[in-house]
C-alpha cells in the first residue's frame, strides 16, 4: 500500500473524480418535446383552496355520504340563525343543500354571514369579482365586503340591489377593489342584509362565490402566483386528473368528467380520495384551459374500472365504462355532429380539443389491481379506444402490465430515498425500447438511512416535511438518466405539486402555499426542476473521456438556439470535480454561461419564513484556444453549462421507436397549440425560454 499525503490524496481524488469531455456533433437522439411537465390531482387543497382560484369555502354546500353537508367556514353576523335546507325548490338537482339565514332573532339590525375561505384570505389592491344566489323576499340592497378578522378594518365593499324572489333563485353579482392591501390573510368575507327589508323571515343562499384576478383573466380560472410558479418551469405537458383522485374510494365515487363541466349550479361535487369534498369547479373545461394557457400537452387519464379501495369491475360489467371513456373523448375532440361534440359546443366551445395521450386508471399495480388489469382491463380500453382514434398514444398505468400490449406506453413511478434515485440513473438503459416511459410520478420522500435502503410507507417516521437539497440533487441525477434515454422516455413529473399548509395530506411537495399570495415556498426541488427544464436539449449528444459517479451528466443540442450544453449533477463527491469539455464545432474564444446551483448543506431545504438556501451562479466560460471549457463543480450541485449559438439546422424528428406508436409518434406540432400532424415532431418555438437567464433566487 502507497500511502498518500493530504495534498497528493487530494490531487488523486480529484483527478478520479474529473470529467474530461469530448462530445460529438451527431450520432445522439433526437428527444421528446415533453421532457419536463407537471402532474395534478386535488390533493393537499391543491385544487379547491388551491390553484382553483375560488376564494369562498363551502360555496355550494355540496355534500356526501362520506362527508355530509355542514355550514362549515360560515359564521352568523347580527345575531342571525344559519341553518341547512334542502328545499323543494333547490338551485338545481346537482345542488340540493342551501343555506337559510333567518332574521327573526337577530341582535341587530344588519344581518348575514361570514365565511373564512380556506384559512383566510389574502387581501391585495386589485379587482374581485363575486355573486351570489338568493331565494327569498328582501327589498333593500346586499353589502358584500372583506374584513379583517383581527380588528375588523374593512378593506373592501360593494352594495348589491336585491332583485330576490320567493319563487326562483336569482344570482346577484358584484366587485369591489380594496383600498389597501391586508398584512396578512386573517381576512373574511361578510354578506349582509337590512332584516327590515326581509318577508317571511329569512333568506335562502347558495354558490357564494368571490374570485381574485386569475391567470390570464379565465373565468373561474386559476390562481396568478401558482400558475405563475407552474408556468417559470417551462413544463410540456399536464397530466390529469390523478392520481388516486380519479379512482375514486368506492363506488360510486369515481371522477365523473361530465359532472364537472357545465354552469356551477350543475357540479354536484364528490368526495375525493384524500379526504374532502371536492368542488369539481376545475373541471375537465379548466383542465384544458389550463394546458392552452400555460401551453401543455394534455395527458388525460380515465377511469378503468378500478376503485382505490375496491372493487375491480369484472369483465363482463365493463363495456359501459368504455364507452364512459369513448364518450369522454368524443365531447372533447368529436365535431358538432356528434352526440357529445355538440354538448361541448352549446357549453360555448365549438372547437375541439385535441387529445393525443390517454393514460389508462392509475397505478393499477396497486390494491390487487395487477391481474385484472393485465388480464381484460387495459387491452379492452385500448382496443376501443385506438379503433376510434388510432393516433392517440395509449399509455398503461405500470410498468408491471404483463403481457404488454403492441404499440403501448408505459408509466413508471417513483417514491424513494436520495442514494436509490441515483442508482436508478442508468435504470432505462436497460428498459424495452418498443415501449416508451412516462414518469408520472416521482419524488424524494425521505433521507438516506444506512440501515433501511427501502422507503418506510409504514410509520412515515422519516418523511420529509420538504425537499431537502440532497434529494433534489438525487432527483436531477436520475433525470438526467432519463434525459440520456430520451429515444423512449417521453417526459418526466414531479409529485405531488402543490400543497396548502394548513391541510395536507401527503410530503414532501414541490410548491407549498397558504392564502396568502406573498407567502409561496418555492422547494429546492422547484428550483432544480427550472434549471433543468428552461435549459431543454432537443438531441442528445455522444461523450466520451468520463465516467459517470460522483458527477452525473448528459450533453446535447438545442437545435432552436444553436445552443449546446452540458447538464451535470454532482452527488457525493469528496471534492469540487474538475471538468474539461470541448464541443466538436465549437471554436477557440466561444463563449459559455455556467449556471451552477448549490445550497448550505445536504438537508438544507426551504420553508415558510425562512430565507431562501438555493443559490444560482452564473458564470461566463471563454474556450481555450483548444476550443476547451474548464470549471469545477462542488458536491452536491446541479449545474447547466451552455454554449450559445445561433440553429442553423432542425436535428429533432423524435417519433418514439417505430412501430411502438401507432402513426408517426407525436406527429408534427406547428406553431398553434394542440395541432398535431402524422410524421414526425419538428419543434417549433414551444420549448422558448419562460425565465430570463441569470434568473436569480426567489426572495421571500
Amino acid at each position: 500500500m502507497v500511502l498518500l499525503s493530504s495534498v497528493a490524496l487530494a490531487a488523486f481524488v480529484a483527478t478520479t473524480n474529473a470529467l474530461n469531455l469530448s462530445v460529438a456533433a451527431s450520432g445522439g437522439n433526437a428527444t421528446s418535446p415533453l421532457q419536463y411537465g407537471l402532474m395534478f390531482e386535488d390533493i393537499n387543497y391543491s385544487g379547491d383552496g388551491g390553484i382553483y382560484a375560488e376564494l369562498i369555502r363551502n360555496r355550494a354546500f355540496q355534500g356526501s355520504t362520506e362527508h355530509p353537508s355542514t355550514l362549515l367556514a360560515y359564521n352568523s353576523v347580527g345575531g342571525a340563525s344559519l341553518s341547512l335546507k334542502n328545499l323543494s325548490q333547490p338551485i338545481s338537482s346537482a345542488l340540493p343543500t342551501s343555506m337559510n339565514v333567518a332574521v327573526a332573532n337577530a341582535t341587530a339590525n344588519e344581518v348575514g354571514f361570514s365565511n373564512t375561505g380556506y384559512w383566510g384570505i389574502g387581501v391585495q389592491v386589485q379587482q374581485y369579482t363575486g355573486s351570489f344566489w338568493v331565494k327569498g323576499s328582501y327589498n333593500g340592497k346586499f353589502t358584500a365586503s372583506l374584513k379583517s378578522d383581527i380588528n375588523n378594518k374593512t378593506f373592501a365593499t360593494a352594495q348589491v340591489q336585491s332583485h330576490a324572489s320567493p319563487n326562483e333563485w336569482i344570482q346577484h353579482n358584484y366587485t369591489f377593489t380594496p383600498t389597501s392591501a391586508a398584512p396578512n390573510s386573517n381576512n373574511s368575507f361578510y354578506l349582509t342584509f337590512d332584516k327590515s327589508g326581509v318577508s317571511g323571515g329569512s333568506l335562502d343562499f347558495t354558490l357564494i362565490s368571490l374570485f381574485p384576478p386569475t391567470y390570464k383573466n379565465r373565468p373561474n380560472g386559476l390562481r396568478v402566483d401558482l400558475a405563475e410558479a407552474l408556468k417559470a418551469l417551462n413544463g410540456k405537458f399536464l397530466r390529469f386528473p390523478g392520481g388516486n383522485n380519479l379512482e375514486g374510494d368506492t363506488p360510486p365515487y369515481l371522477w365523473k368528467w361530465n359532472e364537472t363541466i357545465g354552469p356551477l349550479k350543475d357540479r354536484p361535487g364528490r368526495p375525493g380520495t384524500w379526504g374532502y369534498e371536492n368542488t369539481d369547479g376545475l373541471g375537465l373545461i379548466e383542465y384544458l384551459h389550463w394546458c392552452e394557457d400555460l401551453e401543455l400537452e394534455p395527458v388525460l387519464a380515465v377511469w378503468d374500472g378500478f376503485y382505490l379501495g375496491g372493487p375491480v369491475t369484472p369483465q363482463d360489467q365493463l363495456q359501459p365504462w368504455i364507452q364512459f371513456a369513448l364518450d369522454e373523448l368524443e365531447f372533447l375532440m368529436g365535431s358538432t355532429s356528434t352526440k357529445y361534440g355538440a354538448l361541448r359546443a352549446s357549453l360555448g366551445y365549438p372547437q375541439p380539443f385535441q387529445i393525443n395521450y390517454v393514460e389508462i386508471g392509475n397505478e393499477d399495480n396497486l390494491g390487487g389491481g395487477n391481474s385484472s388489469y393485465s388480464a381484460y382491463r387495459l387491452p379492452m380500453f385500448t382496443s376501443a379506444i385506438k379503433a376510434a382514434y388510432p393516433d392517440i398514444t395509449i399509455i398503461a398505468s405500470t410498468t408491471t402490465v404483463d403481457p404488454i400490449p403492441d404499440h403501448i406506453s408505459l408509466d413508471y413511478h417513483e417514491y424513494s430515498r436520495p442514494d436509490n434515485f441515483v442508482r436508478e440513473f442508468n435504470l432505462f438503459d436497460h428498459y424495452n425500447r418498443s415501449h416508451p416511459i412516462l414518469i408520472g410520478e416521482y419524488a424524494v420522500i425521505e433521507g438516506n438511512n444506512a440501515s433501511m435502503a427501502a422507503v418506510d410507507w409504514n410509520s412515515n417516521r422519516e418523511r420529509l416535511a420538504f425537499p431537502s437539497w440532497e434529494g433534489s440533487v438525487a432527483e436531477a441525477v436520475f433525470l438526467l438518466g432519463a434525459e440520456r434515454n430520451s429515444d423512449m422516455i417521453i417526459g418526466a413529473s414531479y409529485a405531488p405539486t402543490l400543497q396548502n399548509l394548513n391541510s395536507y395530506q401527503w410530503t414532501p411537495d414541490m410548491i407549498s402555499f397558504t392564502a396568502d399570495p406573498t407567502k409561496d415556498v418555492l422547494s429546492t426541488s422547484w428550483h432544480m426542476l427550472q434549471l433543468m427544464a428552461n435549459h431543454i436539449v432537443t438531441e442528445t449528444l455522444p461523450t466520451t473521456g468520463g465516467n459517470f459517479g460522483p458527477a452525473y451528466y448528459v450533453a446535447g443540442y438545442n437545435n432552436q438556439t444553436g445552443s449546446h450544453m452540458l447538464k451535470t449533477a454532482v452527488y457525493n463527491a469528496t471534492s469540487d470535480v474538475p471538468v474539461s469539455v470541448s464541443f466538436k464545432g465549437v471554436s477557440a474564444g466561444a463563449t459559455a454561461t455556467l449556471t451552477v446551483l448549490t445550497a448550505p448543506s445536504h438537508d438544507s431545504y426551504n420553508a415558510p419564513g425562512k430565507p431562501e438556501v438555493v443559490t444560482w451562479t452564473n458564470t461566463t466560460i471563454t474556450a481555450s484556444a483548444d476550443g476547451t471549457f474548464k470549471f469545477e463543480l462542488p458536491n452536491l450541485s446541479v449545474s447547466v453549462l451552455e454554449v450559445q449559438g445561433r440553429a442553423t439546422y432542425w436535428a429533432g424528428s423524435w417519433g418514439g421507436p417505430r412501430g411502438a406508436w401507432g402513426h408517426g409518434g407525436f406527429g408534427g406540432w406547428t406553431p398553434s397549440f394542440g395541432s398535431w400532424g402524422l410524421n414526425n415532431w419538428k419543434g417549433t418555438g414551444h420549448n422558448k425560454r419562460e425565465v430570463p437567464r441569470g434568473y436569480k433566487e426567489v426572495v421571500f
